[in-house]
């Protein structure tokens, strides 16, 4: 028990990263392949454009969310340069998932609702392995001071 114990001591940072991520994360996948499904099958626009637009829908949400909840604890480097790495991150990310959504279409030739899904969730699997790592190396750097996590107890004078 004590070697779990130390474990977890060991890890608990990684562990609690890695658990608001996927909740950001699974929050962001609910609204990418929603409103993919929505434009591909519901309006009836081609796999790409969908992909597009919903990626991009879902990272923004992401964002925000990972700046403001993930990675707080992290240095802030700057809306301007974050935003901009964030999304040009997340564009080499969403060329995943329009590679395998286009070998499925044009090279498969397998244009059903169903096919397309199931290469939609391949990219975004993908997409995510390299989003993680690519936003903890390069957009919510560590911090390099320690960031309290409470404020700075203070004394209480009484002036009498």
């Amino acid at each position: 028990m004590a070697f779990i114990k130390r474990l977890y001591e060991r890890f608990a940072s990684l562990v609690h990263e890695l658990a608001k991520f996927g909740s950001i994360g699974a929050i962001a996948f609910v609204l990418d392949t929603g409103i993919y499904n929505l434009f591909l099958l519901g309006l009836e626009w081609g796999p790409m454009t969908s992909k597009v637009i919903a990626t991009t829908i879902s990272a923004t949400f992401a964002y925000i969310g990972n700046r403001f909840w993930t990675f707080r604890h992290r240095e802030q480097s700057g809306l301007t340069r974050e935003y901009f790495l964030f999304f040009l991150l997340n564009g080499i990310a969403l060329l995943f998932g329009l590679l395998v959504i286009g070998f499925t279409k044009y090279t498969l030739e397998l244009h059903d609702g169903l096919s397309l899904n199931i290469a939609n969730l391949v990219g975004i699997g993908f997409g995510t392995l390299f989003r993680y790592w690519s936003y903890k190396k390069w957009v919510f750097m560590e911090a390099t001071e320690p960031i309290p996590v409470e404020l700075p107890k203070t004394e209480v004078r009484q002036d009498r």
